[in-house]
């Protein structure tokens, strides 16, 4: 009796062990999407009513590139929860606080003062390097780190300021983990896509610092201006996402709202091999086709 009980017991488990046929058909459809494709590939995504998830190289550390941006609006919020920080407050624009890349604000004139929630709005809407800048002097880098390792993210942490001007006033912002050598590889920031669809999962349930908060942080997601990547095919449905980008690398973090299941997808593609800054970029290309799969793959029955 014992010896049969202790068999059954191990054939359930073997059963548990297996993977579901939808997601084995998923993982197989992705792979085979991926087959002729060149370049790093990482993916977490998850069905937020269901709890259905699919993951590739998933909880393994990535560059984040403009994703990173996620972690500082969310320390944002959490000084403005904690009186530390008002959305009113206007931070002053100086010359050596501008830097190229994205976003409007290296173009505005020295002097200008803007409030911290326009701030947050550009860097989300916009990925405005110079407004990223300026919210890092206001709230700190470590600090940013700091409350990612209070939410039990392990792996996202920013690194240091994006880009730098010439001047030898500037500030590199660089964190206490960017100064560590082995930390230099990762730019301005380091995650995972599990950390970043736990991330949106967090906002999703209105658990990122105060239901208010979290739903002032998905109206700024929601107004992304980027939708060459998880949003570049969806039709007739809502994305709250935020991308991010460099010479050889595409990302996307975000929120599919389907009426087949409201889907966290967190994607980045690195080592893509020609650098390409168009909306036709491989890697965009490949995150569109991919997201479209776990929507199906992921979805309600």
């Amino acid at each position: 009796m014992i010896v049969e009980f202790g068999l059954a017991l191990a054939l359930m488990r073997a059963a548990w062990a297996q993977p579901l046929p939808a997601q084995q058909k998923l993982d197989e459809q992705i792979k085979t999407k991926l087959q002729a494709f060149h370049g790093q590939v990482s993916i977490y995504a998850k069905n937020l009513d269901s709890g259905a998830t699919y993951s590739l190289n998933g909880e393994e550390p990535v560059r984040t590139a403009s994703t990173i941006k996620l972690a500082i609006m969310t320390e944002c919020f959490a000084a403005v929860n904690e009186g530390k920080l008002n959305l009113g407050e206007k931070l002053t624009l100086s010359a050596d606080e501008k830097v190229p890349g994205a976003g409007l604000l290296h173009e505005f004139s020295d002097g200008d003062q803007l409030p911290v929630r326009d701030l947050i709005d550009l860097m989300i809407v916009m990925s405005d390097n110079t407004a990223t800048n300026m919210l890092l002097d206001r709230v700190g880098g470590n600090a940013v780190n700091a409350r990612m390792q209070q939410l039990g993210f392990e792996q996202m942490r920013v690194m240091r300021k994006i880009g730098g001007s010439k001047s030898a006033s500037f500030n590199p912002g660089v964190t206490t983990e960017g100064a560590k050598p082995e930390n230099k590889k990762w730019g301005i920031g380091r995650s995972s896509p599990y950390e970043m669809a736990m991330l949106m999962e967090k906002l999703y349930r209105g658990e990122l610092v105060s239901k208010a908060a979290s739903a002032e942080m998905l109206a700024i997601l929601k107004r992304q201006r980027d939708r060459d990547g998880i949003a570049r095919d969806m039709q007739d449905v809502e994305v709250a996402n935020k991308t991010g980008a460099l010479d050889h690398l595409r990302s996307d973090v975000g929120i599919v709202y389907s009426k087949r299941g409201n889907i966290a997808i967190a994607i980045t593609i690195d080592d893509i091999p020609d650098v390409n800054w168009t909306p036709d970029n491989p890697g965009l290309l490949m995150i569109s086709g991919l997201s479209e799969l776990l929507l199906d793959g992921l979805a309600n029955k």
